[in-house]
């Protein structure tokens, strides 16, 4: 499917970064201008606070957004449902769509979201990739999003503070705002699917988990365990 070749470029944006990175986002923005004015403006954003030069700085962005002490997650099964049962539904209803597409997962889960962009590049269901926008991705980037805010970065701190007795800390190199740079990639994504489809905007969207609770819940029932032994 070629007129969806863009979102394998998208799923690079959200891809641990290599020595490579800066120019796969580079090859972004050049299909993007023109076409989708409105996420090329948030990726502008993303870029202007990209250390574009400095490979190890540009890691510890993306760790700190999403895997340690992380400001949001990429696995979209999580942040709609938690642990609910309904992600393991949703995980195995994807592996049985990723499988088919033979669209390779690497050593992540079906429902990370660099996985599911390459999944609606291959998919030739169409009623399945609006299902997947829809329902799956749409309602996900927003709350994503909503993590990135200040009032829900200080009590995320403050939580991974009491747990952890100190926070990472932010390399001497890097800009303020750049710490919640990725809040600008995933709004350059949601402006394209906005754009591809044209409803999403007016979907009902309902949070099923908040990721911060999520956290806060997990760092006290791991300090709890801790204090046992």
């Amino acid at each position: 499917m070629e007129y969806r070749n863009h979102y394998r470029l998208l799923a690079e944006l959200f891809e641990y970064p290599d020595a490579d990175y800066p120019k796969k986002i580079s090859l972004l923005r050049q299909f993007l201008d023109g076409k989708y004015v409105n996420a090329v403006t948030e990726l502008d954003q993303f870029i202007e606070r990209l250390p574009a030069d400095d490979l190890l700085t540009m890691q510890e962005l993306f760790t700190r957004s999403f895997d340690v002490q992380a400001i949001a997650t990429l696995d979209i099964g999580y942040v709609l449902f938690g642990d609910d049962y309904k992600r393991g539904e949703l995980l195995a209803n994807l592996n049985k769509e990723h499988r088919e597409a033979e669209n390779d997962c690497g050593t992540e889960l079906a429902d990370h979201l660099p996985n599911i962009l390459r999944l609606m590049s291959v998919l030739s269901d169409e009623d399945l990739v609006q299902d997947i926008a829809y329902a799956i991705i749409a309602p996900a980037l927003l709350d994503m999003i909503g993590e990135f805010s200040t009032e829900r970065l200080e009590k995320k701190n403050k939580s991974y503070e009491k747990h952890y007795k100190t926070l990472i800390e932010t390399p001497v190199a890097i800009k303020n705002d750049a710490v919640t740079l990725y809040q600008f990639a995933l709004k350059s994504l949601y402006e394209v699917l906005k754009q591809d489809f044209s409803l999403i905007e007016k979907m009902p969207l309902e949070r099923n988990v908040d990721f911060l609770n999520a956290v806060i819940q997990e760092n006290d029932i791991e300090q709890n365990a801790n204090a046992q032994y």
